[in-house]
């Protein structure tokens, strides 16, 4: 049995994760800073109970983020604290040295620490998750229209990342980047908008939208898709049921 800590293992990635992991019976922790079952406490951003949350940690799977700058000091303060640890697996996004985003740029910068710290590591990127789609559309409920900007995506369900990051969690370090996984088709924003006002019964048109700019021209060419057959299999149709 494996002793494995997961950071962000409250979040929308880190409970499928958490859950799959247990099924295969190893002994996992989720890190937060709040206290609670089968919980560790520690500030990824203040570096605080770090140490002791990583303690007796064989592998620690990182999915922890705060969607901004802080990624990069979180990352780093964690490094920190791993020295002992067999394997870090680090959570990461298709595309993101394609796609010149600020947040990308503070993901793929928080990837090279990993990869220059001598810990042994593994990176997993994947595609967008279905919730994050369903959640950017759920936004626009107030404006006359669904803004659908006219690029490709190929959203992926956090249950079947899960799996694959459970996989890794029993198989040796990369010390590098495994494989990057997508979900099981590739539709356009302006398609899933559809599909999504179907499901939710809304009666607002869809509007197709192009957004000036080289980060949307890189959306917009595919790059935030991968290639190769897809790992997922649920379609945002069927994870909209």
């Amino acid at each position: 049995m494996t002793s494995i800590l997961v950071t962000g293992g409250t979040g929308t990635l880190g409970r499928p994760t958490v859950t799959r992991l247990r099924t295969l019976d190893h002994q996992v922790r989720a890190l937060s800073r709040k206290p609670g079952p089968d919980r560790v406490v520690g500030d990824l951003t203040t570096g605080d109970g770090l140490s002791a949350a990583l303690d007796g940690a064989d592998v620690v799977v990182h999915l922890a983020t705060s969607s901004g700058r802080k990624d990069v000091e979180q990352t780093r303060n964690l490094l920190s604290a791993a020295s002992g640890v067999r394997h870090l697996i680090v959570m990461s996004i298709a595309g993101i040295d394609r796609i010149p985003l600020p947040y990308y740029r503070y993901k793929l910068e928080a990837e090279r620490l990993v990869a220059g710290s001598g810990v042994p590591y593994t990176v997993l990127r994947a595609t967008q998750f279905h919730n994050l789609v369903d959640r950017i559309l759920s936004t626009q409920r107030f404006l006359p229209a669904v803004l659908a900007p006219a690029v490709p995506l190929q959203p992926i369900a956090v249950e079947e990342v899960a799996v694959r990051l459970a996989e890794l969690a029993e198989q040796e370090p990369l010390n590098g980047r495994a494989a990057d996984i997508g979900g099981p088709e590739r539709r356009s924003v302006v398609e899933l908008a559809r599909l999504w006002k179907q499901a939710r019964s809304a009666r607002r048109a869809v509007l197709p939208v192009r957004v000036p700019g080289k980060a949307f021209g890189a959306f917009a060419a595919g790059q935030a898709t991968v290639d190769g057959p897809p790992y997922g299999k649920i379609t945002f149709a069927e994870y909209l049921r």
